[in-house]
C-alpha cells in the first residue's frame, strides 16, 4: 500500500553532518504523519521526529532537538531528517515510517503506531 525508501546514511566524525531522505510512494495520501524512528545496537528502537503532510506540526525527542530538523517536500512525496552536530551516541539504524493515524498534536511516536516502514539506512557517527 505505501513503499518507503530511505537514503542519505554513511559514516561521518563527531560534530559532522548528514541528511537522510525518504522517499514514499504508493498510497501516500492515507498516510497523515511521517516519522523517523532510529535503533542502535543492542536497544530498542526509538523515536526520533515526526512531521504532519499537511501543517506545520513537528515534533522531537529531547536528544536530537536543537540538532536535527525534519522537513518534507510534498511534491516529491519525501521526508528529509537534516542531522547537524552528530554524536557518536546518534550511531544507529535510521528507519522511516508512516501512520495512517491522525493526531490533532504531534506526541513521541511509539513504533507499534506505525503501520510502514522502510528497511533503514545505518548511520556511524565516528569519535
Amino acid at each position: 500500500q505505501v513503499q518507503l525508501v530511505e537514503s542519505g546514511g554513511g559514516l561521518v566524525q563527531a560534530g559532522g553532518s548528514l541528511r537522510l531522505s525518504c522517499v514514499a510512494s504508493g498510497r501516500t495520501f492515507s498516510t497523515h504523519v511521517m516519522a523517523w524512528f532510529r535503533q542502535a545496537p543492542g536497544k530498542e528502537r526509538e523515536f526520533v521526529a515526526a512531521i504532519k503532510w499537511i501543517g506545520d506540526v513537528t515534533s522531537y525527542t529531547d536528544s536530537v532537538k536543537g540538532r536535527f530538523t525534519i522537513s518534507r517536500d510534498n511534491a516529491k512525496n519525501t521526508v528529509y531528517l537534516q542531522m547537524n552536530a552528530l554524536k557518536p551516541e546518534d550511531t544507529a539504524v535510521y528507519y522511516c515510517a508512516a501512520t495512517t493515524r491522525f493526531y490533532l498534536g504531534l506526541p513521541e511516536l511509539s513504533p507499534g503506531g506505525m503501520d510502514y516502514w522502510g528497511k533503514g539506512t545505518l548511520v556511524t557517527v565516528s569519535a
